[in-house]
């Protein structure tokens, strides 16, 4: 019992750190659809769709990459 009475204030007192951290700094905790961002999945859980900032920069890494494939096409050519 000792040790779910220990996790809980742990998690508890994590919890309220980083609550602090938020108020402190006045900045939104930033997400990313489940948290799968990291993976370079598009969708996740809840999410119907890419969250906004992850489908602005998959559409910018698209465009690098035709940029890329155009200059390679002329390269060799």
């Amino acid at each position: 019992m000792s040790t779910f009475i220990l996790a809980f204030v742990f998690f508890l007192v994590v919890a309220v750190a980083m609550s602090l951290g938020f108020i402190v700094q006045r900045k939104a905790i930033a997400g990313s659809c489940g948290g799968l961002g990291a993976l370079g999945i598009d969708k996740a859980c809840d999410c119907p769709e890419p969250c906004d900032r992850k489908k602005a920069r998959l559409e910018r890494e698209e465009a690098r990459q035709v940029k890329l494939n155009e200059w390679k096409q002329n390269q060799i050519l």
